[in-house]
C-alpha cells in the first residue's frame, strides 16, 4: 500500500506541474553540503529571486533600485551580506501592495491564499508551484529523518470544515489514497476523542501530525481514560502551529510512546524548519534565508532572541524578501550533530493560541474561530474573546470592503462552530490594542477547561 500511495502522490504532483519529487531529490543531496557550499547555493537562489522581483514585482523593483542593488542583481552578483542593504517588509506592506508584488504570469500559475497575523489581521497573498513543491518536499525529507517514507500511513489532527462540500469530499478521498487519515481538530469532545484514539490504533500510522495543543489535548484525554495505546508502527509525532511547551512534549511522548518532533513555519513564508532525531531544529536552508534582528533591525548574535526575518527563496510568485514574521527565535552557532550543513535554530518562541469551548464541553482549536473571520473580506483585524460557555465577543477593525451585513455572516459562521445557544456580539472598533505583555492574541478564552493543565498557566493567563 505505501508503494501505491507513493505512486498516487507522484501522479498528483505531475498532473499539477509541481516539481515536488525533483526538489526532494535535490534536498536529499544538498543537506549534506558543507555550510559554506550551502550558503553559496542560497546566494545563487537569492540572485534568481531578486532578478525575478526586479522584472516582475514593481514594488520590490523600486526598493532594489533605491538600495543601489539593481546592477548587481542584473548580473547575479548579490552576496548574502548585501541582502541587509534592502529594507525589511512586513504584513502591512504585503497587504497594501499586492498588485505591485504578484507575478500572475509565473510559470504554473499564481494561487491565492490567506492567513492571519497579529490580532488576526488577515493577509491575502499568492504562491506558485515552486513554493508548493518546496513545502511538500521539505516535509518529506524531514519525515525521512524519522524513518517515515513517502506514502506510509500518517494521521493528521487538523482543521476541517463543519460540512463537507464536493471539493472537501474529493480531498478526503485523495487523503485516503495517499495513506493520510485526517481527524478534525475542531471537534475535540470527550466522545470524539475516544473515537480518535480507537481510529489511530486501528490505522497503524507511522507518523501523527497536528497542532501542538490539539495533540496534547488528545494525549491528556487518553491518559485520563487510563488507556494504553498500542501503536507498534508509530515512529514519531510531529507537531506544528504554535510553540511546543516542555510539558506538552513530555505528555505526548509518554502517551504515544515515541519521540515528539517540532515543526516551525507559516502560511505566508512557508515550511521553515523541523526537529531532527538529534534534538536540533534544522532550518530549510535551501528554501529560506533567516535573519534574526533586534528592534532596531540589527542582526543579533547566535543564542540571542530576536525577530525572525525571512526571505523565501521559492516565493517568486509573490516575493517575500526580508519579511518580518513577528515570531521570536534564536539561532545556534552549533553545527548539526548528524553532519548536515543546514542551519540550526536554538529556540522558536513563536506565538500561542487558545482554545474555544462549546456549551457541551467540546474543546476546539482557536483556528476553528479564526478561519471564520479570515473568510470575511471586510475584516482588517479581529479578536475573539470567550467570556463564558455561552458568551462570545468579536472585535472587528473593518477595511474599506466592510458592510454591516457582514456582522450576520460572522455570527452565523461562529454559531456553526460554537452552537446556536451561544450569544455572539460583533463590535466594530477602530483599534485592537495588544495584551499587557505587548503580544497580540487573536483568540482569548476565559473558560476554565482541562486545557490549562496542558498548555500551562503562562500560555492562558491574561
Amino acid at each position: 500500500m505505501p508503494g501505491f500511495a507513493r505512486t498516487v502522490y507522484r501522479l498528483q504532483e505531475a498532473a499539477l506541474r509541481r516539481p515536488t519529487f525533483a526538489y526532494l531529490a535535490e534536498l536529499e543531496r544538498s543537506q549534506w553540503l558543507p555550510r559554506a557550499e550551502l550558503e553559496a547555493l542560497q546566494a545563487r537562489k537569492l540572485n534568481r529571486l531578486l532578478q525575478t522581483a526586479l522584472v516582475h514585482s514593481p514594488w520590490h523593483a523600486q526598493r532594489i533600485r533605491a538600495a543601489g542593488l539593481a546592477e548587481q542583481v542584473a548580473v547575479g552578483e548579490v552576496a548574502l551580506a548585501d541582502l541587509a542593504r534592502l529594507p525589511t517588509m512586513d504584513k502591512a506592506d504585503a497587504r497594501r501592495n499586492v498588485d505591485g508584488l504578484v507575478w500572475h504570469g509565473v510559470p504554473g500559475g499564481a494561487f491565492r491564499y490567506n492567513t492571519g497575523g497579529s490580532s488576526g489581521e488577515p493577509l491575502i497573498f499568492y504562491y506558485g508551484r515552486e513554493r508548493q513543491a518546496s513545502d511538500a518536499a521539505g516535509r518529506m525529507r524531514a519525515r525521512r529523518w524519522w524513518g517515515v517514507e513517502v506514502g506510509e500511513r500518517e494521521v493528521y489532527l487538523w482543521g476541517a470544515p463543519v460540512e463537507l462540500n464536493k471539493t472537501d469530499r474529493i480531498k478526503t478521498l485523495r487523503d485516503r489514497l495517499l495513506n493520510q487519515l485526517v481527524l478534525n481538530a475542531f471537534e475535540m469532545s470527550p466522545k470524539r476523542m475516544d473515537q480518535y484514539a480507537e481510529a489511530i490504533e486501528a490505522y497503524h500510522p507511522k507518523c501523527i501530525y497536528g497542532y501542538a495543543s490539539s495533540v496534547a489535548l488528545l494525549a491528556a484525554h487518553v491518559e485520563a481514560r487510563g488507556k494504553k495505546l498500542r501503536l507498534p508502527s508509530l515512529r514519531v509525532v510531529c507537531v506544528t502551529g504554535e510553540p511546543l511547551y516542555p510539558y506538552q512534549r513530555e505528555l505526548i511522548g509518554r502517551v504515544f510512546g515515541v519521540p515528539v518532533a517540532n515543526e516551525f513555519g507559516s502560511r505566508d513564508v512557508g515550511y521553515t524548519s523541523h526537529e531532527a532525531p538529534c534534538g536540533q531544529l534544522l532550518l530549510m536552508s535551501e528554501s529560506i534565508i533567516l535573519e534574526v534582528l533586534d528592534r532596531e533591525g540589527r542582526q543579533v548574535n547566535d543564542g540571542e532572541p530576536g525577530e525572525a526575518v525571512m526571505t523565501g527563496l521559492c516565493s517568486e510568485a509573490q516575493p517575500f524578501i526580508r519579511y518580518r514574521t513577528g515570531d521570536t527565535v534564536c539561532m545556534s552557532a552549533e553545527p548539526n550533530r548528524q553532519g548536515r550543513g543546514l542551519h540550526v535554530l536554538a529556540e522558536v518562541a513563536g506565538r500561542s493560541t487558545d482554545f474555544l469551548v462549546r456549551p457541551d464541553g467540546t474543546i476546539m482549536h482557536a483556528l476553528a474561530g479564526i478561519y471564520v473571520l479570515r473568510a470575511v473580506a471586510g475584516v482588517a483585524e479581529f479578536k475573539i474573546i470567550q467570556h463564558s460557555l455561552r458568551d462570545l465577543d468579536v472585535l472587528v477593525v473593518p477595511n474599506d470592503r466592510w458592510e454591516d451585513s457582514m456582522r450576520a455572516i460572522i455570527e452565523a459562521g461562529l454559531r456553526s462552530r460554537m452552537g446556536h445557544q451561544v450569544r455572539i456580539a460583533v463590535r466594530v472598533t477602530d483599534h485592537i490594542p495588544p495584551e499587557g505583555s505587548g503580544k497580540y492574541r487573536y483568540v482569548i478564552s476565559r473558560v476554565t477547561t482541562p486545557v490549562s493543565a496542558i498548555v500551562g498557566p503562562d500560555a492562558v493567563a491574561e
